[in-house]
């Protein structure tokens, strides 16, 4: 009798996952499959952002050892429907906020990420900035996010260009 309630238990548990999607999550290797290698020329990737018919550029500002950037990649950006939403989108590209590598900006000026960083004035991380076609930061989301669907949301407000007439924090309770 006991071994039976517990077998439906565990039933009613495993449908409950499957009907809320947590069951068929797929994750797969965020560098892999969410990131776009970083050639150091932005200005050249927004040529080919345009050239693919994407949105704009997406930039993650990051630091070593922030735990919030590593719970986004190992809860949020590993997961694939996140993934594929957002590379049909964006091109997309990490950012360390205290790295020293040289890049060139989206005005064709050579600089340092932590420069680059620091005209953005990013000094928390994560911080994600949408960049339009024309090389500007037209919304700029600072922290995690709460989970998937928030962080999908996210990409839906810019891609409707819903960040233009409102906050985000109204968007995400209309469009819920």
């Amino acid at each position: 009798m006991i071994k039976s309630l517990l077998k439906y238990q565990l039933l009613a548990v495993w449908l409950l996952c499957l009907a809320s999607g947590l069951a068929s999550a797929e994750t797969r290797d965020v560098n892999k499959y969410f990131f776009d290698q970083n050639l150091g020329d932005f200005k050249a990737e927004l040529a080919n952002a345009k050239k693919a018919g994407k949105q704009g550029i997406l930039l993650m500002f990051e630091q070593e050892d922030c735990p919030w950037c590593e719970r986004m990649k190992n809860t949020i950006l590993n997961q694939s429907e996140v993934q594929d939403y957002f590379k049909k989108n964006f091109l997309i590209f990490m950012v360390d906020i205290k790295g020293g590598t040289a890049l060139v900006d989206f005005q064709g000026a050579d600089t340092t990420e932590k420069n680059f960083s620091e005209k953005y004035r990013v000094r928390a991380t994560p911080v994600f900035g949408f960049i339009d076609l024309d090389g500007k930061m037209v919304y700029r989301f600072t922290g995690a996010a709460k989970d998937v669907n928030e962080f999908l949301l996210l990409g839906r407000y810019v891609v409707e260009g819903a960040y233009k007439t409102q906050a985000f924090s109204v968007y995400k309770q209309v469009v819920k």
